[in-house]
């Protein structure tokens, strides 16, 4: 039996065009789905290496009466000073209150999820070395000076974190703050000792270091759901957990 051409089974054009756009369609969905959640999970893995930051802290202070001096920022990691509190400390406390987290000393991770340094800032009253008898933060002297610790239970941090520039306060009085500069990494500094581009956003100019590395451009930092151009996960130490925890192991009062 002869066939007639349209009788012939097949796509046309048209219908191959629609199959390849529709192909499309859900190959970038799919992409799209999957960016997301590497995204959370950097989120999430983030998250993790802050709260490590701060029970390291934490446990500083307990073994050592005080808080530890930042890492200097611009040092490239493998070299001396990369991820080490700046040696001797001094008897006033550090002498730059801001840098990145001095992750060798601390034993935790140096970069977040992204690759990136974590900003470290603290309290100098909370950084010196060896026993005080003078507490300026107090508004009544300890009597007697704490003996195993450079801060007393009246000491109060010099930090605040605000739930947006002018916005609610989330905490007060904090000894130290420290920042992950988020998937767009504005403002960080990487391992090689560079920063990158700090970008435009008022909330995470608050929370980068400045001239260079060594300070940050006030004592306020934001901690707030990211936006399109927000992103920082930001975690500070709280003094009452602070003081509870030094008081349960005998470092305080």
């Amino acid at each position: 039996m002869i066939t007639s051409p349209n009788n012939n089974c097949g796509f046309t054009l048209i219908e191959m065009a629609m199959v390849l756009l529709i192909m499309g369609l859900a190959l970038g969905g799919g992409i799209s789905l999957l960016g997301n959640q590497i995204d959370a999970q950097k989120n999430k893995d983030t998250q993790k290496v802050l709260d490590d930051a701060k029970e390291a802290l934490t446990g500083f202070a307990i073994a050592n009466g005080r808080l530890p001096c930042p890492a200097p920022a611009t040092a490239v990691t493998g070299t001396a000073l990369a991820g080490l509190e700046p040696s001797p400390i001094l008897a006033a406390g550090c002498a730059n209150l801001a840098g990145v987290l001095p992750w060798a000393t601390l034993g935790v991770n140096e970069t977040d999820a992204w690759g990136n340094r974590l900003t470290y800032r603290v309290t100098q009253e909370f950084t010196r070395n060896g026993l005080q008898v003078a507490f300026a933060s107090c508004a009544v002297p300890p009597a007697p000076a704490p003996a195993k610790a450079v801060f007393a239970l009246c000491s109060q941090g010099n930090m605040t974190v605000l739930s947006t520039g002018g916005g609610a306060t989330l905490a007060s009085t904090v000894p130290a703050v420290v920042v992950s500069h988020g998937k767009n990494g504005n403002g960080a500094y990487q391992t090689q000792g560079q920063q990158l581009p700090v970008g435009a956003d008022a909330d995470e100019l608050d929370n980068q270091l400045i001239a260079p590395g060594t300070t940050t451009t006030n004592t306020t930092f934001i901690s707030k759901t990211p936006t399109a151009t927000f992103d920082d996960a930001v975690i500070w130490v709280s003094p009452y957990v602070l003081y509870n925890r030094m008081v349960q192991s005998g470092t305080l009062p």
